[in-house]
């Protein structure tokens, strides 16, 4: 066993080759992003999967199989996502899209009720985790015209009294109409993945009722796998019921 495996004790399977279809998922140890990552290695893709919890990635990989690349880390710290990027570019090559997924909400909502420590949290999460993700990837996927996704909301579509949460929603879809605009100077793509209420653990209660992460995945890779020729700018999913 060479230095490089003594130094990534966190992985048990490497990727062994260079792909064209190389893909960094944050948030990605559960919900939407592990559906994504799923679906996208069943389409040929290596995944890069970026959260906190070392263990739940490790158990996605040993599931994944070699591609896949388990990276923990904090989106909210931009060295950590510069980092997990370098490392799954040396490893897996040049980048080609990269999904900015990780999101929190608050466990109380309005203005007043609302817990400003939670709020400090939240933005640090789902805005600078989202700015970090981008800046971090931006020189990577340059070169390559690739693709970058960022998990908006119904929430960011639409006015919900006192939603702090949707705000910041409202923020990756005004973002992410600017980054597809700059992005389409060097060829590049940029997609906001829009869903209502998902099935996931960012509720405390099931809602086997709404939609499913792998419907938001099948949107995500749609977007992924359109014709160069094509920026699909927006998929917005709802739930029929």
């Amino acid at each position: 066993m060479g230095s490089e495996a003594l130094d990534r004790p966190h992985l048990q399977h490497g990727i062994s080759t260079m792909s064209a279809k190389t893909l960094f998922i944050t948030g990605a140890s559960s919900g939407i992003g592990a559906a994504t990552a799923r679906l996208a290695v069943s389409k040929g893709w290596h995944v890069g999967l970026f959260a906190r919890s070392e263990d739940k990635l490790q158990s996605l990989v040993n599931e994944l199989g070699d591609k896949a690349m388990a990276l923990p880390g904090d989106v909210t710290d931009l060295d950590e996502v510069k980092a997990a990027l370098d490392r799954f570019v040396a490893h897996a090559g040049p980048l080609k899209a990269a999904y900015a997924n990780a999101g929190t909400g608050l466990s109380t909502s309005g203005t007043e009720a609302g817990d400003p420590e939670e709020w400090a949290k939240m933005i640090q999460v789902n805005v600078m985790g989202v700015l970090w993700t981008a800046k971090a990837a931006m020189p990577h996927l340059k070169p390559q015209a690739g693709h970058l996704l960022l998990t908006g909301s119904a929430a960011g579509r639409r006015h919900l009294s006192g939603s702090v949460y949707g705000a910041t929603k409202w923020f990756v879809h005004g973002y992410g109409g600017n980054l597809a605009e700059e992005m389409k100077e060097f060829g590049g793509r940029c997609t906001i993945i829009a869903p209502g209420m998902v099935d996931t653990p960012f509720f405390d209660e099931a809602k086997p009722d709404k939609l499913q992460p792998e419907d938001v995945a099948r949107a995500a890779v749609f977007a992924l796998e359109a014709d160069p020729r094509c920026s699909v700018n927006e998929v917005f999913l709802m739930p029929t019921q």
